[in-house]
Parts: structure tokens; sequence; C-alpha cells
């Protein structure tokens, strides 16, 4: 999983202009609202890349490659994260949210689960 904290591009009375993706290929864009406690996730894509901002509320990711140890991320507000195909990933709401996914492959749409693998047990934080 790799974080970033976009920055603000411009500035001036009337507000900001702040470039959260650049450059990157997308398929499809979901909105997401989840309720404090929920846990979302726990799977992973075979082919999809996903890259998550968080626009309101506090997350706690969960993120695994391979044979490695889970990683544990809390993402505040204007967080963006990317979850690589083969990754697996769960996110659980601190508190009430509202986030962005924004999608490269096969997984939107119809094709919701065409691309989603389950995990057999859910990632737990690290001890």
């Amino acid at each position: 999983m790799l974080l970033t904290k976009p920055t603000v591009n411009f500035a001036d009375e009337r507000g900001t202009i702040k470039d959260i993706m650049f450059r990157e290929p997308v398929d499809h864009v979901t909105v997401i609202t989840s309720r404090k406690g929920v846990v979302r996730g726990n799977h992973f894509h075979k082919e999809t890349l996903q890259w998550v901002y968080l626009a309101v509320g506090r997350l706690r990711s969960l993120t695994r490659k391979g044979g490695e140890s889970v990683a544990e991320t809390i993402l505040e507000p204007g967080d963006l994260i990317l979850t690589e195909a083969g990754e697996e990933h769960a996110l659980e709401a601190l508190e009430d949210s509202t986030f962005y996914v924004f999608t490269r492959g096969p997984r939107g749409g119809q094709d919701y689960e065409a691309d989603t693998f389950r995990l057999a047990e859910p990632l737990q934080p690290p001890a």
C-alpha cells in the first residue's frame, strides 16, 4: 500500500485546488459511506488497482502483500492510498466516513465482484 498526502496546487481568496491524482488512467469511480465500526474489504483483486481518497472521517487501513506481515495505516481526510493487484486489504471506519475509490481494472459496475477474492480469515491489526 502506498500512502500519499496530496497538497494544494493553487490557492487564492476563492479557495483551493488540489490534484489528488495526476495522469493515472481510471476505469471506475465509486463513492462509499461507512458508519463507525464497519469493516469493508478483507479481499484482494488479481487484476485491479484501487486508490482510496478519504474525504470525511477516519479509516484504519490493513494491507498485506504476499507473505509479509499486515501493515496498519490510519487515514485522515485528504489522504490517498493505493492498493495494488494481489494486495490483501480491509478498511475499518473509526468514525462515520465518506471515501472515493478510483479503480483501474475490471472491478466496477456490473463487474463489481468479477475480480474480488475473499480472504478465508479477516486481516487483523499487528500486535
